[in-house]
């Protein structure tokens, strides 16, 4: 096949599909529904499916930084209290709806006004202009003593639950819906489509973090298949 007619045949495929350019480099691939052919699964598999001895699943749709502290107290609980051993705690946390900014980096925070978008402000009532939720607020060590409250395991970070086990998930659908919304309000740069707004967010997303397809359906698996427990969502 020539290239001409190869290019021709390409963009009819697209066009078909309804798949974006570059959807190899695009985490859980460019459709608005993610296919299973786009879907890392061993990547998936190799880290909720880890070796553990206990597994729990947070569900996070609401904006509720609270809820972190409920995550920092399951893993001391589990550690500290019952007694498992701390590399064999796996905890899951599933974000959709205004959740998944969780995931999304200060560059996506600020390039697209999450804030704004999500109506998310700090204390004093302005837009958050930032993910103030993912780095450490202290030196992780593994030997501090759990009652510091300016210790490692007083540290409600994305970045230090990470280290003690934290299984970062971030929903695919979710991100495609929310692009579309950001480009409704108005808060893309000018000229971007939702279609490139969804790609350039998927692949600005926190170190660790994997995109799964539909949350809903994720957490299904997560309970069926790999046995976790599951935390309702503070709605």
């Amino acid at each position: 096949m020539n290239r001409p007619t190869f290019l021709t045949a390409a963009a009819t495929v697209l066009a078909v599909s309804g798949a974006r350019a570059g959807a190899q480099t695009v985490p859980g691939g460019t459709h608005l529904v993610e296919r299973q052919s786009d879907f890392d699964e061993r990547a998936f598999d190799a880290a909720v499916g880890r070796d553990a001895d206990i597994r729990q699943l947070y569900e996070s749709v609401a904006f509720r930084p609270t809820m972190w502290n409920n995550v920092k107290n399951s893993f001391n609980g589990l550690q500290f209290g019952f007694g498992y051993d701390p590399g064999k705690i796996a905890v899951a946390f599933a974000a959709h709806g205004p959740s998944a900014a969780y995931g999304y980096t200060d560059y996506v925070w600020k390039k697209y006004r999450i804030g704004e978008y999500f109506n998310l402000t700090d204390a004093a009532g302005a837009a958050l202009q930032s993910n103030t939720f993912v780095a450490a607020r202290a030196p992780f060590d593994e030997h501090a003593n759990p009652d510091d409250d300016k210790g490692t395991y007083q540290d409600t970070s994305i970045e230090t639950l990470q280290r003690r086990g934290l299984i970062y998930l971030n929903c695919h659908t979710a991100t495609e819906e929310q692009a579309r919304g950001i480009v409704k309000k108005g808060f893309a740069p000018s000229g971007m489509t939702a279609a490139d707004v969804a790609d350039d967010i998927l692949t600005h997303l926190i170190p660790g973090a994997i995109v799964v397809p539909a949350m809903v359906a994720t957490i299904a698996v997560l309970q069926a298949k790999y046995r976790y427990t599951y935390i309702a969502p503070e709605l």
